[in-house]
């Protein structure tokens, strides 16, 4: 009799956190599935605390490595999985009961849909979630195994961060719809004022640089890149993370060199669903204000600033507490504290964040601090779990009310 196919197969990889994965493996299995429905697959970056030993018989296929393969080590289990849908986890986060039966039936309605990324919540009750839209978080993601395997995984060389990014343009690329769905939520066990480790400093420059010369074409290239140099250097803050950051750069520079000899730009549709240029210009077009304050230095804020100076509205300052610093500008544009930033004799405040966890949360922060007209804009899936809809906030605060057209808060 032919062995029955999971419809799951979880997959994530572990390194040296023995008491950790244990507790995941158990709450994956309080998924709310039969146990015949999925399958467990862990990737063992070369633990030495007695990890493999303690969870060989609590998963169903166990891969040992000599070699510690980050977070990128999934792409091994994803050769052998044998489900028809992959689930992506850390060894500190998974499912909530009933959202992977919801995530089912997204993949369900949606042919065409390559990966279905989770809301992630952390202890602390606030909310991860990716810089760019239609970019999901890699500790709680769907994927089709097919769109997985056709796009070729994770990209191992990446070893950790902005894995993500380069693996969603590479679905995009070919095809397959990428979305995040409100209705689908892991738990993601990591503290959000985690310490940023040196290590993570080093490989967010190096392979951010990586991913804007493989994928973005000339034209906006040399913005991002200029731009992406300049954030992750602030946040290098200390004498270690800078050393770090600079390796990072080198590191960066050097395979740069070669991904954009060899990469693959995103097309003009796939590259405007993620960075959002047009659409952006046609929301500001539409402001009734010839002075704004832009709220947070977002990822993508240059897609912000470049549609305000198309349509020739004046941007005074940008307020982010965590970036505002002595004399710090963002091409020509001061950096303050929020508050101080609110003071200044604008029309209007416009959030400049593309991540719609992130940029929500400053317009819900902004709503008690400001009287200006504040406006907040965001693709999102839709009214029905299944449309796309492009969405606008505009608060009038004045008599406290939301405008705009098709206006949906989700999460």
């Amino acid at each position: 009799m032919m062995e029955q196919r999971p419809r799951i197969s979880f997959i994530l990889a572990t390194h040296n956190r023995r008491s950790v994965v244990v507790e995941t493996l158990a709450h994956i299995k309080d998924c709310g599935l039969d146990a015949s429905d999925f399958e467990i697959v862990v990737v063992d970056n070369a633990s030495t605390d007695g990890t493999s030993d303690a969870i060989t018989s609590e998963v169903d296929l166990l891969i040992r490595l000599g070699h510690n393969a980050g977070s990128c080590g999934k792409s091994l289990g994803v050769e052998r999985a044998r489900g028809s849908l992959i689930v992506f986890l850390d060894d500190d986060s998974y499912p909530q009961p009933g959202s992977i039966a919801r995530m089912i039936d997204h993949f369900s309605h949606d042919a065409r849909l390559g990966a279905a990324g989770f809301a992630v919540h952390l202890p602390d009750g606030s909310q991860e979630g990716a810089a760019l839209p239609h970019v999901f978080v890699g500790c709680g993601v769907g994927f089709r195994t097919e769109a997985l395997r056709e796009a070729g995984g994770p990209d191992g060389t990446f070893f950790m961060q902005a894995e993500e990014y380069d693996l969603a343009f590479r679905l995009a690329q070919r095809g397959w719809t990428v979305e995040t769905f409100p209705d689908i939520h892991v738990n993601h066990q990591k503290s959000a004022q985690a310490r940023r480790s040196e290590r993570t400093t080093y490989y967010d420059i190096r392979n951010n640089l990586r991913v804007a010369a493989r994928y973005l074409p000339k034209a906006a290239l040399c913005a991002y890149r200029q731009d992406w140099l300049q954030r992750y250097r602030w946040l290098a803050e200390t004498p270690a993370h800078r050393h770090a950051f600079a390796d990072g750069v080198r590191g960066g520079r050097r395979l740069g060199f070669i991904e954009r000899r060899t990469g693959r730009r995103l097309s003009p549709p796939v590259f405007e669903r993620f960075f959002q240029w047009n659409y952006l210009e046609r929301q500001m077009r539409d402001i009734p204000a010839q002075r704004i304050v832009f709220a947070d230095l977002g990822k993508n804020i240059y897609a912000y600033h470049r549609a305000a100076q198309a349509v020739g509205i004046e941007v005074l300052a940008i307020g982010d507490d965590r970036f505002a610093g002595r004399d710090r500008s963002y091409r020509g544009d001061s950096i303050l504290p929020l508050d101080e930033a609110l003071t200044l004799p604008a029309d209007a405040v416009v959030v400049a964040n593309s991540s719609e966890i992130h940029g929500t949360a400053t317009y819900a922060k902004l709503k008690n601090r400001c009287r200006k007209d504040i406006y907040h804009w965001f693709k999102t899936p839709c009214v029905s779990a299944f449309a796309q809809l492009d969405s606008a906030k505009v608060l009038r605060s004045t008599d406290d009310k939301l405008t705009g057209q098709g206006v949906m808060a989700l999460g």
